[in-house]
């Protein structure tokens, strides 16, 4: 089986920001162990920018860009310092690897990455990644890893996302204000995933939360992936959750079965990933013909603009009413579009882009 963990910079450290060796020894034994069963195993990290600050003797995290990335420079070498000892222990070489999302949506570069890491897991290393936060651009990033790991499950088709963090899994409210709140274990298409209170991030040391891993869980099992939301402090969690061992005796975290869906990985980046910049409100024949099928966004059913927005980014495509129908990437700037509202594509200029949105580069949302 193919394993993608993930663990977050509130399991990897302590109160005040220092690395807690002991949680990444005990993660990286787990997945020695699963080594030794035959499962090939990517494991993303956090942990750089809060390692960053303890390096540097600070009392609490920033919150400028500038000093973030410097942080996670300073941070990244001792965190990767760590896992490589850790890892060796157990004869294990650890090969770091850092991604931005241009990783993913480029196709070249798409490609090259899933290369070096299917390369790495036949030479046998144990792949660690990251987010490139020292040289990320802040309108360009992902901004948490839960993200990166989902994508990274795609890329890699694994058979299980794991993503370990410091609650249980999914409740129906949020635990810590309401003690009726229950687990919610086993989540499937079609089910409103977000229509809970995922709450926000249990500490101040991280940029992730309970929502950003309902949209990576969403991202894997859209890719066919069956992702789980489990506690890192679990014995052998890791080996429970991939055999399924524990889950017999009690269920680990909130498992989201896989769906039957086969879209691209610049599809997945459009749709769960990528900032939005603006809106398109089309007419109702429009939204009629987008719901049906997977066609491309034509001028003609364009009824007005929201925004500013430049070719190549996101947008949401909405119907007259304010439904959310899709997300795309759009192959017109605002202007355009706003020239074009209304025309058919055969009345446009010579030159002029043709449609809004191409089709492989849309999204329906499920409502």
């Amino acid at each position: 089986m193919r394993v993608v963990a993930k663990i977050g910079t509130s399991s990897l450290t302590d109160d005040v920001g220092v690395i807690d060796r002991a949680m990444i020894a005990n993660i990286c034994r787990q997945i020695a162990q699963l080594r030794a069963d035959g499962h090939e195993v990517v494991l993303v990290t956090s942990g750089a920018v809060s390692a960053g600050v303890s390096a540097l003797g600070m009392k609490e995290r920033p919150s400028d860009m500038r000093t973030l990335q410097a942080l996670a420079a300073a941070g990244q070498s001792r965190l990767m310092e760590v896992y490589n000892a850790e890892f060796g222990s157990h004869g294990l070489v650890a090969a770091q690897v850092l991604l931005v999302p241009h990783d993913f949506v480029d196709r070249t570069q798409y490609l090259h990455a899933r290369d070096t890491l299917e390369r790495l897991i036949e030479l046998g290393c144990v792949p660690v990644v990251n987010e490139n936060d020292a040289i990320a651009n802040d309108e360009i990033r992902f901004g948490d890893n839960d993200h990166i790991s989902a994508l990274l499950s795609h890329l890699l088709k694994a058979d299980v996302l794991i993503l370990l963090t410091d609650i249980e899994g999914l409740y129906t409210s949020d635990p810590r204000s309401d003690s009726s709140a229950t687990l919610i274990t086993d989540v499937y298409e079609g089910d409103p995933l977000m229509s809970v209170d995922a709450g926000v991030s249990g500490s101040n040391r991280g940029s992730g939360g309970m929502a950003s891993k309902l949209s990576a869980a969403r991202i894997a099992s859209w890719s066919g992936v069956r992702a789980v939301i489990a506690r890192a402090d679990i014995a052998d969690v890791l080996n429970g959750i991939v055999t399924g061992a524990v889950a017999q005796i009690s269920p680990i975290g909130t498992t989201f079965h896989g769906s039957d869906r086969n879209l691209s990985a610049r599809q997945l980046w459009v749709a769960f990933a990528s900032e939005v910049n603006g809106r398109v409100h089309i007419d109702a024949g429009a939204s009629q013909v987008l719901v049906r099928g997977t066609v491309s966004l034509l001028p003609a059913g364009v009824v007005r603009v929201e925004g500013d927005f430049d070719s190549g980014e996101t947008i949401e495509i909405v119907s007259n009413d304010g439904t959310l129908l899709a997300r795309g990437s759009t192959s017109m700037s605002s202007a355009q579009v706003t020239q074009s509202a209304g025309r058919r594509s055969s009345d446009l200029d010579d030159g002029f882009p043709q449609v809004v949105v191409h089709r492989d580069a849309l999204v329906l949302v499920p409502r």
